[in-house]
């Protein structure tokens, strides 16, 4: 539920390797996607490090076995959300990234740290933004009798779980369904839409307009739909 000040330019541009860094909070299978997804199709791009807001988030072993430096901070063991947050900014900056990808970072953040990574700063929320902001999407739907849901990559701005959307993914509601199984097909279309869009930043291929629309050249597809398999 990651909280940032709205992205003030456009992405960078250029052929440069882009750096990476990835915050979890938990077994991290959004980033296990992102890693997997730079290796193989090759991006410009390197992971440059993975952190995590507690020692005991199963990703960072994955992260760790895979030679991706890995790091965490226990949020419990800082006074303030404040003292966190610049904690952290340092370690991460120790890796120079030109994005940080939220991938189930369970932290809502400062001012100071969203807006030390303005317009570098994207996270993955599991429900169709603007619908269903906050914790327990998944049972907000159900609740509504919403027949579509899905997951949103987007800009992090200072509303919660609100900014730029870069690409989303849409699943159906299906007949008996209940939070645990429609997250599970949600998870599918997460683990496609976010390294499609973490590789078009990693291009320099997505840019804002004047009114912060998202702008990605070659208008790819940005919406990805649930098969079923």
């Amino acid at each position: 539920m990651p909280q940032s000040s709205s992205p003030s330019s456009t992405a960078a541009t250029g052929s440069r390797e882009r750096r990476i860094v990835i915050l979890i909070s938990g077994r991290g299978s959004n980033m296990q996607a992102l890693v997997e997804a730079c290796q193989r199709e090759a991006w410009p791009a390197r992971i440059a490090a993975v952190i995590a807001s507690r020692p005991d988030a199963g990703g960072l072993a994955w992260a760790a076995e895979r030679g991706i430096p890995t790091d965490a901070l226990y949020h419990k063991d800082f006074a303030t959300r404040e003292a966190f947050d610049a904690a952290l900014m340092a370690r991460i900056d120790q890796f120079e990234p030109d994005y940080v990808l939220l991938a189930g970072f369970m932290r809502v953040l400062t001012p100071g740290f969203v807006g030390h990574y303005s317009g570098r700063l994207v996270n993955i929320h599991p429900s169709l933004l603007p619908a269903f902001p906050g914790l327990h999407t998944h049972a907000q739907a159900l609740a509504t009798g919403v027949r579509a849901h899905g997951c949103t990559v987007h800009f992090v701005t200072p509303v919660l779980d609100h900014g730029p959307i870069i690409a989303q993914g849409m699943v159906p509601v299906l007949p008996g369904d209940t939070p645990e199984r429609l997250a599970e097909r949600v998870l599918d279309v997460e683990h496609r839409a976010f390294p499609a869009a973490a590789r078009w930043l990693a291009e320099g291929r997505v840019s804002l307009t004047l009114d912060h629309r998202v702008e990605v050249q070659g208008d790819p597809e940005r919406l990805f739909i649930w098969s079923g398999a």
